[in-house]
């Protein structure tokens, strides 16, 4: 909880001076009952009633007291929102590595199942586009609300040869940014979710990449895919295809996004949830001084209907 008006706090030390006060009245009060010596003309002026009564209203007061300048301070609280919209890129691996089965039934059909389920999941509210990436990254949908296109661009994309991710993320800001070009100087909150089984072998580096994510405030987040057992079968030679988990929690670290690992389809399914939540909410300060202000009432109602039932009179 942080606090709007913070300078108000600097009347709190009041409250506890006022309980040594009162304290101090107590002792003071009981010295001088004991030098009445006619105990029944001290019945007399000072009926007996439970100590526990003005203790409690006290109590209530002092509470009330702490309350209210809690109130003037204005605390606020940090809840979640759904965000108004959103442009998220979706960026699939389709180098050869992805056929490897160590993912069934391939890395390359589970990434497309679980990309599909991942958009179909997302608020309608949000844009989406899809960028596939090889030796070159191409933006197959640009970022829409229509949902069919960007699915029918994934069951739509194929294998080729090697893997540009710094491509991919270029490929990416650039068709976020071409897409909130008319959205003046407050453009909505953009993400990139990558797909790849983690070496970058053509195209700009990874590090540049990070420096235009970096740049443009657009984190990405990775999805390592695979196993380190993956093999795959080109021209007659098989080859073992290892995930680079290095490069993929390099590039989502230092943009500010989040490395996933995921070894099989359902797992990717749990990651691609987690993503599309932190995606749809942000983080906003409310004022709940309100909240104090009510308790505040209910403790002044509270502490004169006792003392009205006590003593007939108000505090």
């Amino acid at each position: 909880m942080s606090f709007m008006s913070p300078w108000w706090l600097l009347l709190l030390p009041l409250v506890p001076a006022m309980l040594l006060a009162y304290l101090m009245m107590l002792r003071r009060g009981s010295r001088q009952a004991v030098r009445f010596t006619n105990l029944p003309t001290l019945r007399t002026v000072a009926p007996r009633n439970p100590a526990w009564r003005k203790h409690l209203l006290a109590g209530m007061f002092l509470t009330l007291l702490t309350v209210l300048v809690v109130g003037a301070a204005q605390p606020a609280a940090t809840v979640k929102v759904p965000r108004e919209r959103a442009t998220i890129m979706v960026a699939i691996d389709v180098s050869l590595s992805m056929q490897a089965t160590d993912v069934a039934p391939s890395r390359f059909e589970a990434a497309k199942a679980s990309a599909k389920a991942f958009i179909e999941a997302l608020p309608q509210r949000f844009n989406v586009g899809v960028v596939s990436f090889a030796g070159t990254a191409n933006v197959v949908a640009s970022p829409t609300a229509n949902r069919v296109a960007a699915l029918s661009a994934i069951d739509n994309i194929g294998l080729e040869r090697r893997t540009a991710i710094g491509e991919a993320v270029f490929a990416s800001i650039t068709a976020i940014k071409t897409f909130d070009a008319g959205n003046g100087s407050d453009p909505p909150p953009a993400h990139i979710v990558l797909l790849s089984d983690g070496d970058n072998t053509y195209g700009r580096s990874v590090a540049s990449a990070v420096n235009a994510s970096r740049a443009a405030s657009i984190p990405v987040s990775t999805i390592a895919f695979g196993t380190p057992y993956g093999t795959v079968t080109i021209e007659g030679e098989t080859t073992t295809v290892d995930v680079n988990k290095a490069t993929l929690r390099a590039l989502a670290t230092q943009t500010d996004g989040h490395a996933y690992e995921a070894e099989d389809s359902a797992q990717l399914s749990e990651v691609y949830e987690s993503i599309g939540t932190s995606l749809g909410w942000r983080p906003e300060s409310r004022d709940i001084s309100s909240w104090f202000t009510a308790l505040a009432a209910l403790l002044a109602l509270a502490g004169g209907a006792l003392s009205l039932t006590w003593y007939s009179r108000l505090p």
